[in-house]
């Protein structure tokens, strides 16, 4: 399956079309290369564009992003989480918001992310502040989500030790006769997170590691971005 975008830039299933091979198709990247006449002066623009394609191709869930914070001393911590949106406010994930990510973006608001588009030779990398996510667009979107995520959402307590996997197992049990015959609304502890950029980095493989790198910066906000080639 790959992804679409709906309202706000929300991502969506939906069957890739045209799907060729992606082994050939990063082969071709990597002879093919990435100049600066191939980005746009949004960096948001050049986003959608690996995007699509990296769902046209038929990357393996390209709205998976590695997502770093770290604690108010600096102790940093890396996951995987799903993007669910991006558009010109920022790149959008949901949580629980008492989950080692959570405590960490509120002490520390800060996050950086990456989607690692191996497959295709691409990554794209950004890193800025962390704001919350309006409470109506998060009952939103997790009215769309399974039933049983949204059971999940009650059921776990994320981050904290569990005593076994009869524990979890027991609490969704709970949670599922708790709702049974009536929607599940949004527990107040779950909710989305914007990374609002402030740097861009796109990333494009090449022969003998001589790979091409372009930032996007800028000082303040709705400047026009400043784009640097790097050296890899």
């Amino acid at each position: 399956m790959g992804l679409a975008r709906g309202p706000q830039g929300r991502l969506t299933s939906g069957m890739a079309d045209a799907r060729g091979s992606v082994d050939d198709e990063r082969h071709r990247l990597e002879e093919r290369g990435l100049d600066r006449d191939d980005l746009d002066p949004d960096p948001l623009a050049v986003l959608r564009r690996w995007f699509d394609h990296a769902a046209r191709v038929g990357v393996h869930q390209p709205e998976a992003m590695t997502l770093a914070t770290a604690t108010s001393s600096g102790e940093p911590a890396v996951r995987f989480v799903l993007c669910k949106g991006y558009d010109d406010r920022g790149i959008v994930f949901y949580t629980n918001e008492r989950s080692r990510k959570g405590r960490e973006i509120r002490a520390n608001p800060s996050a950086a992310a990456l989607f690692p588009w191996h497959q295709v030779s691409r990554q794209v990398r950004i890193t800025g502040n962390v704001e919350r996510v309006a409470e109506e667009d998060a009952d939103a979107y997790f009215a769309t989500r399974p039933r049983g995520s949204q059971i999940g959402a009650w059921a776990s307590p994320q981050s904290q030790v569990l005593v076994d996997r009869a524990d979890l197992e027991s609490r969704w049990a709970d949670e599922e006769r708790r709702w049974r015959g009536r929607d599940v609304s949004r527990p107040e502890h779950w909710g989305g997170f914007r990374i609002v950029p402030d740097e861009w980095e796109f990333w494009q493989g090449r022969a003998n590691r001589l790979h091409d790198r372009f930032r996007y910066t800028r000082s303040v906000p709705l400047d026009p971005w400043r784009i640097d080639r790097l050296a890899p």
